[in-house]
């Protein structure tokens, strides 16, 4: 029996600053991995904390991300990447995408949606 994953917190929507983005751990298809957290608004998006040009991690330090006028920038390579949908729009791997991780907000707590497959492989 799949477990119902809607349940998992990942952090408070007010934790994240509007625009920004936070780390947050979770159990994703059975592995541990470490997610970037965006915010804008209400909303909230979610993706493996992994650059697709070379697997590196995106952040500069251990959950501090470059994030600018909705661009998420990887601090290995400077790779940049539209927050609202995760596409590379500039650098080394300018065509591809960030691995999505399907999350809801409910009750100003951002969670791990129903469990599907990744999308942006």
């Amino acid at each position: 029996m799949t477990p119902d994953l809607s349940a998992v917190p990942l952090c408070l929507l007010a934790d994240i600053p509007d625009g920004g983005a936070v780390e947050a751990e979770a159990l994703v298809q059975g592995e541990v991995e470490s997610l970037l957290v965006y915010r804008h608004g209400d909303e909230a998006r979610a993706y493996l904390n992994v650059c697709p040009h070379a697997g590196r991690r995106l952040d500069y330090a251990p959950g501090r991300f470059l994030v600018r006028n909705g661009t998420i920038i990887c601090a290995a390579h400077g790779a940049t990447f539209a927050a609202d949908s995760g596409d590379c729009t500039q650098g080394p791997c300018r065509g591809d995408r960030l691995r999505a991780v399907p999350v809801a907000v409910v009750g100003g707590v951002v969670r791990l949606a129903a469990e599907k497959p990744l999308s942006g492989t």
